[in-house]
């Protein structure tokens, strides 16, 4: 994007300039006391990027810098390129600040979301938005800006400061009380507090402000995990036209356990600011599909929806890992030397990692392995279970409990089991480096994941990529999201203690060969859908859907479409207002106007069709008596039952065409017999159309009631005259000789128009858009794809505008 000549522009974080050919960059930077400076070609400009971290410089010193760079571009009259940028926003940063004698530091954050993204982030460009780890009332005043400018010189991160008291009530509160137990599937952990919630409200609002201070026009936000579910909508509504997606990596419920959050449906509306949400598993797209249906009401289409103003997309993206990091290769498996000498050489490692969290089955798999010891002696002292539990969560009670548990269950197994030369279980409560973890992966016969509840569970992908000789075995729960793509690991029920316990035993007796083939497949699968592949298939996916909504933007009904269309409307002298609004004229809570019997709707129609002007046509699938009582004494031109009958001017009704209606005797008895095993549904007959209404049926019934219906209409209709249409809220069935575009097609040709709208709430008036010429406004109720020009997804906006030109009108008569 360009800016006119001799432009800055500046986003609080970053001031670009051109040209670079023509601008000598230690001249300009020389004000600077830090920065990246950064050189590219776009589109045959070069441009100039220094990128200066909010906080890490005065206010007074900013708007220098911009006075400065803005001296320069007026001398040398040079144009400005904005250059995209990815925005990464999570709760915590890929890296941890430790405060050590006076001096901060950085150590790699431990979890799927840091290990996997941050090589990512470090191979392009890309800012990191997120927590740094300690406390902001742990910090002296000049402290923030320290972290990070540290930060940002490292790793392009951006922190954000929370304080202990903010900490309790977000994250170790909100998040991980409520949301975290709750999408686990652990129901009895919940706990609603309002308190927590308004916290984690807010929280997100913070996140959103940190994000302003970055966010260019064309830069791509990617929000991720459960702690900012809030975000997207929020930064929605800051940048309406913003490149936004978001990804869950936990599991998402079902609506039965979902249901049960006292915030359901602002959270759902939160996460439909994006344009594209992503889940491990095509089970938590179906889990969050059937949440929004019956609790706020909206269908998809092949996984898409139309919200508001922008187009949304909901898939399955399973992460990958940094493969190459896992799968180099070493000195071999080294056993002995690098991990354990006291172990014997023909003994047996079965691994175990995990953070230390209830979701994760520990206790399970641990009394899964005594059932295996127990059940086969002749392995005492050949195997040994090597089991790493990193701490999370201390602050948490239930977690702080889970601890004290597996203390006490790990003495007794040790103490059941063990003598002088062998430990059945190694326990280590700390977390290891990667290079040691890599290790551990490649000296391990087999590794034993078995959590309870996981989104994907990357440390068994980890495990496989670093099977460089590829012989060790894999059991995986069923519950982990990795088990779609580990079908060659021997996957289990995680609480069926006797399964897991024979498995183990099958996972020691497979000879090494079978592993050898079963880890090849695997292998292969994890390489080819590493976590760049993952990165770019999410992004890929999220700019075809924005270029999808960009293509169909032309179409939305913006500010600019309203004003203009008034102004057309207000120069021209001959126009035709057709309309299609039987939405409006049968809602019971649009009823209100002067007339008690009529709607607000009809009243407006009315005031528009009062100009000399105007030609008002109302094309209905309503029966003449209906449209009489709304519109008596009225100069607006009606078609009933869909153009059947009508009514010109205040003249009498005539039959303008009798379709065949005998394939009513046929499809009666069928609606009539899903409305009897459809609760919540009624048949609305009219003179040539039958419809089944379907508004008040339960969201889960209603879609099974729908495909078989339609599926039942579509055999019985095909050697009949009929049209089988699907409308908001109903099935309809009418004769098919009836015609809207004929209709239409007379008054486009009585004349030559200078003004044209056509606005419908119909699957029918794609009939009318169809035959309307290029010039014609042409809007269409609703955010599905249309013959239209324009969509409003809103109908109370296409009564506020009718208002608007009706009253217009008023004041020119007056």
């Amino acid at each position: 994007m360009r800016i006119g000549p001799a432009a800055v522009y500046c986003g609080r974080q970053d001031i670009v300039w051109g040209s670079a050919r023509t601008v000598n960059p230690m001249d300009v930077i020389a004000p600077f006391s830090f920065g990246s400076l950064d050189t590219e070609d776009r589109r045959g400009v070069d441009a100039i990027r220094l990128r200066i971290p909010v906080g890490c410089m005065g206010e007074i010193d900013f708007r220098f810098c911009v006075f400065f760079v803005s001296m320069v571009l007026l001398n040398k009259r040079e144009r400005l390129i904005i250059m995209s940028q990815l925005i990464i926003v999570s709760n915590r940063l890929p890296v941890s600040v430790e405060k050590e004698a006076e001096e901060f530091k950085l150590q790699q954050s431990m979890g799927g979301l840091a290990t996997g993204l941050s090589s990512y982030h470090q191979n392009r460009e890309s800012i990191w938005i997120g927590w740094n780890g300690i406390a902001s009332d742990e910090l002296r005043q000049k402290e923030p800006e320290e972290i990070n400018r540290l930060l940002w010189e490292h790793d392009h991160c951006h922190s954000i400061f929370i304080s202990s008291g903010e900490l309790n009530l977000y994250y170790y509160g909100f998040c991980n009380r409520t949301l975290w137990p709750l999408f686990h599937n652990f129901p009895t952990f919940v706990a609603y507090d309002e308190n927590q919630w308004q916290c984690y409200r807010n929280m997100n609002e913070r996140f959103r402000d940190a994000v302003l201070n970055y966010a260019q026009p064309d830069d791509t936000i990617w929000v991720h995990d459960y702690h900012l579910m809030l975000l997207p909508g929020l930064l929605r509504q800051a940048l309406p036209d913003a490149k936004i997606g978001f990804f869950l990596h936990t599991p998402f419920p079902s609506y039965e356990i979902y249901r049960l959050l006292p915030w359901r449906k602002e959270i759902l509306k939160g996460l439909m600011g994006a344009n594209l949400i992503g889940f491990h598993t095509h089970d938590y797209v179906n889990h969050f599909f059937n949440s929004v249906r019956r609790l706020i009401g909206m269908e998809h289409s092949f996984g898409q929806y139309m919200v508001n103003n922008h187009a949304l997309i909901v898939d399955a993206f399973p992460m990958g890992i940094d493969y190459k990091r896992f799968a180099g290769k070493t000195e071999g498996k080294q056993k002995k030397e690098h991990v354990q000498s006291k172990w014997d050489e023909n003994t047996k490692i079965i691994l175990s990692v995990d953070r230390l969290d209830y979701t994760k089955g520990i206790l399970h798999r641990l009394a899964a392995f005594d059932q295996f010891l127990e059940k086969h002696p002749e392995y005492h002292y050949k195997v040994t279970m090597l089991l790493i539990a990193v701490p999370s969560r201390t602050h948490v009670a239930s977690y702080r409990e889970l601890k004290d548990q597996l203390d006490q269950v790990i003495g007794r197994l040790n103490g059941k089991y063990a003598s002088i030369n062998w430990m059945p279980v190694w326990y280590f409560y700390r977390g290891f480096s990667l290079e040691k973890l890599i290790e551990l992966y490649r000296i391990a016969d087999v590794a034993l994941l078995t959590p309870i509840r996981d989104g994907m569970n990357l440390i068994a992908k980890e495990f496989v990529a670093a099977q460089v000789d590829k012989q060790g075995g894999l059991i995986l729960s069923e519950m982990a999201g990795a088990a779609n793509e580990l079908p060659e690991a021997l996957i289990v029920n995680p609480n069926d203690t006797k399964a897991v316990a024979e498995a183990i035993y099958r996972a020691l007796e497979i000879p090494a060969e079978e592993w050898s083939r079963r880890n090849r497949f695997m292998r292969e699968r994890i390489r080819r859908y590493d976590i760049y592949t993952w990165v770019h298939d999410f992004m890929q996916h999220l700019e075809s859907v924005v270029r999808k909504d960009q293509s169909i933007g032309t179409h939305r009904f913006r500010q600019k479409d309203e004003e203009q269309l008034i102004t057309n409307y207000r120069r021209s002298a001959h126009r035709l207002l057709l309309f299609d609004l039987d939405e409006f004229l049968m809602d019971p809570d649009r009823m209100k106007s002067e007339s008690p019997e009529r709607p607000i709707m009809a009243e407006i129609l009315m005031r528009l069709s009062r100009e000399p002007d105007n030609e008002v046509v109302l094309l209905s699938g309503l029966d003449q008596d209906k449209l009489t009582d709304m519109f008596e004494k009225s100069s607006v031109h009606l078609y009933a039952s869909q153009g059947a009958w009508i009514r010109e001017y205040e003249e009498e009704w005539h039959e303008y065409l009798r379709p065949d209606t005998s394939w009513k005797q046929i499809i009666t008895p069928i609606l009539d017999s899903f409305v009897s095993r459809t609760p919540g549904s009624y048949i609305d007959e009219q003179a040539y159309s039958l419809f089944w209404h379907y508004e008040k049926v339960s969201p889960k019934l209603r879609e099974a009631r729908i495909a078989e219906l339609k599926s039942t209409l579509i055999g019985l209709t095909a050697n009949h005259d009929v049209k089988v249409g699907h409308g908001y809220s109903y099935i309809e069935v009418r004769s098919s000789g009836l015609s809207k575009a004929r209709n239409v097609s007379f008054w486009l040709s009585s004349r030559s128009w200078d003004f044209i709208l056509a606005i419908g709430d119909d699957w029918t008036d794609e009939e009318i858009f169809s035959v309307l010429p290029s010039s014609a406004y042409s809007i269409k109720i609703g955010s599905e794809w249309s013959k239209a020009r324009f969509w409003i997804s809103k109908p109370e906006e296409v009564q506020r505008l009718l208002d608007q030109l009706a009253g217009f009108q008023e004041i020119s008569e007056k």
